[in-house]
């Protein structure tokens, strides 16, 4: 029984569908105004009749990585990524290195297409003795793939019958109320089609970080703490010497300073006498 009521209406919104086509085409030149009201509740049912529907179509799924490890060559890991990278279509998109006084730090953040990240990631993996990190996620899109596709058709649609409607105004004011909602749904079409892009792209090409590190004591902490006292008491002695070596060059101001400290002491034990 439940399939009989769905089907009697997914016909009827059908027929409402094309009886609504049928009454924009039989409009005349001076209701466009009329069907500029009219086409939106056309556009609605197209799009429950759209909502109603179930493509089958494949999984849209965006794959993400993260990974963090040692190693005792940066140069050496380094091409291998790379090689490994170049062997399976991907590409690095952002490149950054930075040091400190204990390590020196590479981060990488590459695109590979989907199919190959899995054989991709094993063979980068393969010369990692351990990992500090390694996060993979999944996440799948294929609702909001086809919900965007869906709008997407019905907008494409209500394109084409503003286009008409436009070809049948006659007067101004006719002409520029369905511009202004052709532009507008112009607009929306522009904005799907960027966002159906955008998600492509995402789950053509999975993203993986990849951030590898080499320890490297600096000199400085390297050093032992008797040559290190030593020479910090070498240095405090440099800086003595630069004090009086400073001292020296401004001697007139020291000597001005102090004559008059002593004038203004005088004056004011006389003005006491």
């Amino acid at each position: 029984m439940k399939k009989i009521l769905n089907l009697f209406v997914a016909v009827v919104l059908l027929t409402a569908c094309n009886d609504g086509s049928k009454n924009l085409e039989s409009y005349g030149s001076n209701s466009a105004l009329r069907d500029v009201a009219t086409i939106e509740e056309v556009g609605e049912s197209v799009e429950l009749k759209g909502n109603n529907e179930a493509p089958v179509v494949e999984r849209k799924l965006i794959k993400t990585g993260d990974i963090s490890f040692e190693t005792s060559d940066l140069s050496a890991t380094r091409n291998h990524i790379e090689q490994v990278l170049k062997k399976y279509n991907g590409y690095i998109s952002t490149d950054n290195e930075y040091k400190s006084s204990q390590s020196i730090t590479t981060n990488l953040t590459v695109r590979i297409p989907s199919k190959n990240f899995d054989v991709f990631l094993s063979e980068i993996s393969s010369k990692v003795t351990r990992f500090d990190n390694k996060n993979i996620s999944v996440k799948d899109v294929t609702e909001q793939f086809l919900d965007v596709e869906a709008r997407l058709k019905v907008k494409k649609k209500l394109e084409q019958r503003y286009s008409e409607i436009l070809k049948k105004a006659s007067s101004v004011k006719e002409i520029i109320e369905v511009e202004r909602e052709l532009n507008k749904v112009r607009s929306e079409i522009e904005s799907m089609e960027g966002r159906l892009k955008y998600l492509q792209n995402q789950v053509s090409y999975s993203t993986l970080t990849i951030r590898f590190y080499k320890t490297e004591i600096s000199k400085a902490y390297s050093k032992s703490f008797g040559k290190r006292l030593t020479e910090a008491f070498s240095s405090g002695i440099d800086n003595i010497k630069w004090f009086f070596i400073g001292l020296v060059n401004i001697w007139p101001f020291i000597l001005l300073i102090t004559l008059l400290v002593i004038f203004i002491k005088k004056r004011i034990k006389r003005k006491k006498e």
